[in-house]
């Protein structure tokens, strides 16, 4: 895996001087989009424009290369959905069983929730959509390839293997979108991009659009290679979170924040939540308390089968699961509307984690809660935090009566938790003592120590082991064989 949490975002000169300052909200329709579109986008509830999409599509409907630095929820997909329908639409000699338009994205969940959002924004076009991604329905979405869509949404592995099959062919794209370029780099993508890049039309012969989080040397550098002159839009970090989000910070020993959640959740008029850990095992164990405390609380580790991961993403959309609790990993793709809170269990170690968790709550204009817990073992990432933000985070003091009681009951001996150090692994209750293993009536022979030749200190780790070792003698010398000189042997 190829991660590079601390290269330097470049800074880009500002290309925009000539363009409008969006000062008002501007509306859909004032853009001159097809009937069909706009129905989507109103049947999506779009009527204003958020930033990003104000300044992303007086470019891309006039035909440009874009590159957006944007945060997940600020509406980029609605902009760049917008954009390939449109294209696409007016295009009446596209090629019959070829796709034409191409996006990819880092991760199956981020793809699958592109392709709902097509569903709905596109559902008045006759345009055809294909969703290939790992893990599920190998034969069935070779089999859709076979028959034709307009529009395929895949994710960089599952693609190639079609391409590589000559199930995938390339010759009619006419625009490609890559979505959260910088994870496509930190997945350990890189040379998937690329190769699917050269196997596609030449930059002048289609439309590209590419959005990420960071603009690094790596995501510029495909922008040089593969895109036609693009125009670079930024939305700023803090643009994106003072907005519409609420944050608070909680100072907490590591042994109450439990008990502080617990409080929290308790206090806060909360609809639908999502809570991040650092660690899959923390994400497991967490689950299992709040379930104990009677919580309708579901864990997603990126471990989970794809199958499992799909159920329980479906059921916090639906609402059946109210509190969902996920790593940065596992989060990738997780674009649920109406999350009220975000809640950081643990502070995040990148800090620009920090940013993607908190742009799950207040998307598309709407409020929001993000909620921090900060021990002691987690606070040092707190100053790269606010680094990035600018400003501090609101630190807020709890009182003690908002502190609950955790009513679970420990069901994790199987993973050790609870138990004490020299207990865990030997499957035994903790008042039953570990057998001796010596039998009744035998004498113990008592164990020499090792002789000093062996170099080991007091306290080593192999010292215990090699008591019962016995003391090794030198080797005896060999002695030197003095044989008679036969005759004519040496010197004359």
């Amino acid at each position: 895996m190829e991660i590079d949490a601390g290269e330097p975002e470049l800074e880009i000169s500002d290309r925009r001087a000539d363009r409008p300052t969006f000062l008002t909200k501007i509306r859909f329709d004032e853009f001159d989009l097809p009937s069909e579109i706009l129905a989507g986008l109103k049947d999506a509830g779009f009527v204003h424009c958020t930033p990003i999409q104000a300044e992303v599509l007086p470019l891309s409907l006039a035909g440009r290369d874009v590159a957006g630095r944007a945060q997940t929820g600020t509406g980029k997909t609605a902009a760049f959905l917008t954009t390939l329908f449109t294209r696409l639409l007016s295009r009446s000699d596209r090629k019959p069983g070829l796709p034409s338009g191409l996006i990819v994205a880092p991760t199956r969940e981020l793809a699958l929730q592109i392709y709902d959002d097509a569903e709905v924004l596109g559902r008045h076009t006759p345009l055809s959509l294909a969703a290939i991604v790992g893990g599920i329905g190998y034969r069935k979405q070779a089999e859709t390839l076979r028959q034709g869509a307009d529009i395929v949404i895949c994710t960089p592995g599952r693609i190639i293997d079609y391409f590589k099959q000559g199930i995938f062919k390339t010759p009619g794209i006419e625009v490609l979108v890559i979505d959260e370029a910088d994870r496509l780099f930190d997945l350990g993508f890189t040379k998937d991009m690329r190769y699917i890049l050269r196997k596609l039309p030449h930059y002048e012969k289609r439309q590209s659009m590419l959005f990420s989080a960071t603009l690094s040397h790596r995501v510029l550098a495909l922008t040089y290679d593969y895109m036609n002159l693009p125009e670079f839009i930024s939305v700023t970090p803090d643009e994106v979170t003072v907005e519409g989000v609420e944050q608070s910070l909680f100072h907490v020993g590591r042994n109450e924040k439990l008990s502080l959640l617990l409080g929290l959740l308790e206090r806060e008029d909360w609809e639908r939540v999502l809570i991040f850990v650092n660690t899959k095992t923390g994400v497991e164990w967490l689950t299992e308390r709040l379930k104990g405390n009677g919580l309708p609380a579901e864990g997603i580790t990126g471990d989970l089968l794809q199958r499992e991961r799909l159920r329980l993403m479906k059921s916090f959309k639906e609402g059946r699961t109210r509190i969902l609790l996920a790593t940065d990993v596992a989060s990738r793709g997780i674009h649920v509307e109406d999350i009220s809170h975000v809640i950081n269990y643990d502070l995040p170690q990148d800090p620009e984690n920090y940013i993607h968790r908190i742009g799950r709550t207040a998307r598309a204009g709407k409020a929001g809660r993000a909620l921090s817990l900060a021990s002691e073992d987690t606070v040092y990432h707190l100053e790269p935090i606010e680094k990035i933000l600018g400003y501090k985070i609101p630190v807020v003091w709890p009182k003690d009566s908002w502190f609950a009681k955790d009513k679970s009951k420990p069901s994790l001996a199987k993973r050790g938790w609870g138990r004490k150090k020299s207990d865990r692994g030997s499957g035994l209750p903790r008042n039953k003592k570990r057998p001796s293993g010596r039998k009744p009536g035998k004498e113990t022979i008592p164990q020499r120590k090792p002789a000093s030749i062996f170099g080991l200190a007091p306290g080593s780790k192999s010292e215990e082991a090699q008591e019962s070792i016995p003391a090794r003698k030198d080797p005896p010398k060999r002695k030197k064989r003095r044989g008679r000189r036969r005759k004519g042997d040496g010197p004359k």
